[in-house]
């Protein structure tokens, strides 16, 4: 197995991507984001005092998408076609799931887009209750879901252990 993004004497470069036919490509990420339960139910309830933390993290992931070939030196610039992010709780666990899809018609994957707008948006939930809570964590992110492309489909297993 070698890596794509290294040319025979080991320079990065941005792979060509130029004699390929574009596809509809699909990706999708999860970053677990433990808060607790106390926090997490002011998350989803009645809210902070920075305000909607949840629709706050929710724009800064879909602007990430879209900053993302800015964000990682040997990306491709993607004109993409839907970017969204969602969040499930769990308040047992006191976890937030945030989930990032996005999808393109391109020759090169969104898994890096949905990455990054998992990434983000998880991290704006950290700044945005940071202040009443130091020990938040985040991890793991991983992706869940893509398709599209010579590689076709991956499935993460359930667990990710």
């Amino acid at each position: 197995m070698s890596f794509n993004h290294f040319d025979e004497r080991g320079h990065a470069w941005m792979v060509d991507v130029s004699g390929k036919e574009p596809t509809l490509r699909e990706a999708r990420v999860e970053a677990v984001v433990t808060l607790g339960s106390d926090l997490l139910a002011r998350v989803i309830g009645e809210g902070t005092a920075k305000g909607d933390v949840l629709g706050t993290a929710r724009l800064a992931g879909v602007a990430a998408v879209k900053k993302t070939s800015d964000l990682i030196p040997l990306a491709h610039p993607l004109a993409l076609h839907h970017a969204a992010i969602a969040f499930e709780a769990d308040s047992k666990a006191g976890t937030l799931r945030v989930l990032c899809t996005v999808k393109a018609v391109e020759r090169t994957g969104v898994e890096m887009e949905a990455m990054t707008g998992a990434t983000v948006a998880a991290l704006t939930v950290y700044d945005m209750c940071k202040g009443v809570k130091r020990d938040i964590t985040i991890g793991p992110v991983r992706l869940l879901h893509k398709s599209g492309g010579r590689s076709g489909t991956y499935e993460a297993p359930e667990d990710p252990a």
